[in-house]
């Protein structure tokens, strides 16, 4: 089972957009990937089920059209709540688990050759209460993506993501620095600089703001960053 999983400093960072660019950009190298959001809470109910609008976008994207029972695969726990996973379960009684979600991320490897997994929230977000998605990220030793905004705060969350991740043997593939809004300023030019400076040579990657991310395929620019970061990831996976 190959694949790399996409995390965050916090949620709000560009997570789903960076998976759904790594998923296209993948695809359309001739990589057969698929998507895996493997918690999402905040689902919207639709026709007496629960869609995962993470998972949903990430698909429209790369123009993936799968059955319902690799659908449910991709997402095998999904909550109402828009909450931590913990809290999510314990409102449901049905909490999310590590082995679970790697049992169905194997079956569903077998309908592909790589997967784009997407974490919810950040790395210590709890799923249980004595798993965290950090434990995620271990079981399945792949390499990181870490997202993070772009705007001031973000040099701290970063680099303590970064040494969470390390100190926990994971390989970053690189800090994809998300700029959510059209401000540039002293600060967003120099914190990308910053992280790479003092995390120890780690790949910073660059997304300008994007107006709308539901055409981030037509964007020449994010989706040029996105195909150089796979032939990145592909090198090491």
């Amino acid at each position: 089972m190959r694949g790399v999983f996409v995390t965050g400093t916090g949620t709000g960072v560009g997570k789903t957009l960076i998976a759904a660019g790594l998923l296209k950009a993948l695809r359309d190298s001739g990589v057969s990937a698929l998507p895996v959001k493997p918690v999402q809470t905040g689902c919207l109910e639709i026709d007496g089920g629960l869609s995962a609008p993470d998972l949903e976008f990430c698909l429209k994207v790369a123009g993936v059209a799968p059955d319902e029972s690799l659908i449910r695969l991709m997402c095998p726990f999904r909550y109402s709540p828009a909450c931590s996973p913990h809290l999510a379960g314990k409102m449901t009684g049905v909490y999310p688990d590590v082995g679970t979600v790697a049992r169905k991320m194997d079956r569903l490897s077998g309908s592909c050759d790589f997967l784009v997994a997407e974490g919810a929230g950040g790395i210590l977000v709890p799923l249980n209460d004595s798993e965290k998605m950090i434990d995620l990220m271990v079981e399945l030793g792949w390499p990181v993506v870490l997202a993070a905004r772009g705007d001031l705060g973000t040099i701290n969350h970063s680099l303590l993501s970064l040494a969470v991740l390390r100190n926990a043997g994971l390989r970053v593939a690189a800090v994809v620095v998300n700029h959510l809004t059209e401000e540039i300023s002293l600060v967003t030019i120099d914190n990308p600089l910053a992280i790479a400076q003092h995390s120890g040579s780690v790949r910073i990657v660059e997304i300008p703001y994007m107006q709308n991310p539901e055409e981030l395929a037509g964007n020449p620019c994010f989706m040029e960053r996105m195909s150089e970061l796979c032939r990145s990831i592909m090198e090491q996976s």
